[in-house]
């Protein structure tokens, strides 16, 4: 059962409410390129990114993102640290979200100076506790990242917000350990009902950044825990979302591309499947349909899967069965055998 959150609106994705958990990813290149950004930002949307986010360091990030919001076809959010003119030239910019935590914006008038401005274009805010940049007086609290320090310091920040009247809000409350991420989320579910875009921080490159991501945030979404979602994976972002989408399809909650069932190949495989199995995956992944296809290598578990799988093959002695809906079409030669699944897919 999801937890029933407030609803937000970054541009037209809505968030929380009951809405889909939708998903989300961070422009790699300089924002202050500006061609390079939208670029990348271009490629994220073809992969199914909903919303995108771009680090402004600097003035010249931030005046950079008026052209960028303009040629984006997603929303975009800027992700601000430390000083509140960089969130004001966003917000005149256009974006559709900020980033920031009002405690690292300094002053209460600058806070207030941003909520303003924010509240005047209803533009939501969030709240990003990351445990390596947490508070001081929270780290001598309780000397280390906790998770009960995360939800103290995500909760302090919410404060600072509502006393001035500002509701807009979702939260984050990430560190890279999958465990700590898993307790964090669960205390501050119990502690709001803002809606939260959850993560496993920096959690490594797209091998083990993927397994840590896959079991923390399919752990949270099955508990339902989660209104928006990025995968962080150091690499290209395109795998970010893609990650994300298989997640959620692999937990009924969302469908985008292809459902690709592939055996791991034993002893009793008599066709080289791996490249067989890889080269369909790859000509097969910008397909957005519902669709199951299976590349299956022997008679044991073979010929099953590939019949209740809407396209499929099974191999034998140097070649192979292709399914379509149940039903045999035909044997095809090894060689022959991801172009014909791939053609027979693909076909009108």
């Amino acid at each position: 059962m999801k937890k029933l959150t407030r609803q937000i609106k970054i541009g037209n994705v809505p968030i929380g409410g009951g809405a889909p958990c939708s998903v989300q990813s961070m422009c790699s290149t300089d924002t202050r390129n500006i061609a390079a950004t939208l670029d990348q930002i271009g490629r994220l949307a073809e992969a199914g990114c909903e919303i995108v986010r771009c680090a402004v360091p600097d003035m010249d990030a931030a005046q950079a993102l008026a052209a960028i919001k303009v040629g984006s076809p997603l929303p975009l959010i800027a992700d601000i640290h430390f000083d509140y003119k960089l969130a004001l030239k966003a917000l005149e910019s256009g974006v559709d979200g900020l980033r920031l935590n009002p405690g690292n914006i300094g002053e209460r008038w600058k806070v207030a100076e941003v909520v303003k401005a924010a509240a005047e274009r209803q533009i939501p805010i969030r709240i990003g506790v990351n445990g390596g940049s947490l508070e001081k007086e929270l780290l001598v609290k309780y000397g280390h990242p906790t998770p009960e320090a995360m939800v103290e310091s995500a909760l302090g920040h919410v404060r600072i917000l509502e006393e001035l009247n500002y509701q807009e809000i979702k939260i984050s409350i990430k560190v890279s350990d999958v465990l700590r991420t898993l307790e964090a989320y669960r205390l501050l579910s119990d502690a709001v009902d803002y809606p939260l875009h959850i993560g496993v921080t920096e959690a490594g490159t797209i091998f083990s950044g993927t397994i840590k991501s896959s079991v923390g945030l399919g752990i949270l979404l099955h508990q339902g825990i989660g209104d928006t979602m990025r995968v962080s994976l150091t690499g290209d972002p395109v795998h970010e979302v893609r990650v994300a989408y298989d997640i959620l399809k692999s937990l009924g909650l969302r469908q985008r591309g292809i459902n690709f069932v592939s055996c791991p190949t034993c002893g009793r495989c008599q066709i080289d499947l791996i490249p067989v199995a890889e080269e369909v995956e790859r000509r097969l992944a910008h397909l957005d349909k519902n669709i199951t296809v299976a590349v299956m290598g022997c008679s044991v578990n073979g010929p099953g899967e590939a019949r209740e799988a809407d396209f499929g093959i099974a191999g034998g002695r140097g070649e192979g069965l292709l399914f379509k809906h149940g039903e045999i079409l035909r044997k095809v030669p090894q060689d022959k055998l991801a172009d014909a699944l791939v053609e027979e897919v693909l076909k009108p």
